[in-house]
């Protein structure tokens, strides 16, 4: 089993934008050398707590100080893009990484943003929007000759060349014929991951806890029977929350009073509570909402705790998901706790992560 990291990024909202920045170049520095496989960067646009809105200029600049990890964009927001402008964003990033980035794309599930872009998320709009534009890029990016697509949401066309070839369509993916490409799921029985599953794309699952973990495989199977194709679960990417200390206690303490805890107590939780999702967190639909605090959360959705009980924890994901090919560390700004955040990623990969293999 492979092992990355996937950043939102996550940020406490009095971190300056500067320094928040920088912390995550040094830390994707910082996985490169443990020997991480893989880092995606999540893209948000109307949330302070995740100020990340344009992934590859943080992608572009990590691929600088970076050496064999692959550091990808986690993902682009189709609908909030033209497809041909992106599609040149995507190939050129392609090229200058000589294939050390993939891609990840979304529909985008934040209200606030659905409203600025004037899309009607509610409706699944974006859903279709997100189709039809990775329809046009990839015609694009296979495209030989000229043409022309007439879609429901953009009319888009590879012109002919002019003023003897000066002008022409000429930036073309690195990785043949495209980039490979993943979409993140959330939600219980999530409809991006059939997506994945029909197109052969690599599944990310950031599930907060087990219970719904294997609904994601089924997704993704859908998908692929749909579009007769043989479901992998070696491309699988699992994501969860973990942190590694010299104790229990001391792991539960670092993260219930730490940013985390805050992150969760702040954000997470009034999130869930608001779309209605709190069962989403539940290791039984019996427990009461108001029980579903960070200390539950601690408990029953993450791994958190010694060596010992992190192993355990993870094993217990593997089993009831039934298997997956990476598991990808949710990681936060941790500057208030750089020994302890760091010093709990050497353990997974240096004394935990082998066991799995």
């Amino acid at each position: 089993m492979k092992v990355g990291v996937f950043m939102m990024p996550n940020h406490p909202p009095y971190r300056d934008y500067f320094e928040g920045h920088e912390h995550d170049l040094d830390y994707l520095e910082f996985v490169d050398k443990l020997g991480y496989e893989e880092a995606w960067i999540g893209c948000h646009f109307t949330i302070p707590r995740e100020p990340c809105p344009a992934p590859d200029l943080l992608v572009a600049q990590a691929l600088i100080r970076t050496k064999n990890i692959h550091v990808s964009p986690g993902g682009y927001m189709l609908p909030f893009h033209h497809p041909a402008e992106l599609a040149h964003r995507i190939a050129w990033l392609d090229n200058i990484s000589k294939g050390r980035s993939y891609i990840g794309i979304g529909s985008g599930g934040v209200t606030t943003d659905w409203k600025m872009f004037n899309v009607d998320g509610m409706s699944g709009q974006n859903r279709e929007m997100t189709e039809e534009s990775l329809e046009i890029m990839m015609r694009f990016w296979q495209s030989e000759s000229e043409f022309e697509y007439e879609g429901k949401y953009w009319t888009v066309r590879r012109p002919s060349d002019e003023i003897q070839g000066n002008f022409t369509y000429h930036i073309s993916p690195f990785t043949k014929p495209y980039p490979q490409m993943a979409i993140a799921g959330l939600s219980p029985s999530s409809p991006t991951l059939e997506l994945a599953g029909r197109k052969g794309f690599f599944p990310l699952s950031l599930c907060l806890g087990n219970t719904y973990l294997a609904s994601h495989w089924e997704a993704v199977t859908k998908g692929a029977n749909e579009a007769g194709r043989v479901a992998d679960r070696n491309i699988w990417r699992v994501g969860r929350d973990i942190y590694i200390a010299d104790t229990d206690k001391e792991a539960r303490d670092k993260i219930i009073n730490g940013f985390i805890g805050d992150h969760y107590r702040e954000y997470w939780l009034p999130l869930m509570a608001a779309y209605g999702a709190t069962g989403a967190l539940k290791h039984d639909p019996d427990v009461p909402d108001s029980d579903v605090t960070v200390e539950y959360v601690v408990e029953h959705c993450m791994c958190v705790g010694n060596p010992e009980t992190v192993e355990q924890k993870i094993a217990d994901i593997v089993e009831s998901s039934g298997g997956f090919g990476c598991l990808l560390v949710i990681s936060y700004d941790h500057l208030d706790d750089m020994n302890g955040w760091r010093e709990s990623q050497q353990v997974l990969i240096k004394e935990i992560m082998p066991k799995f293999n």
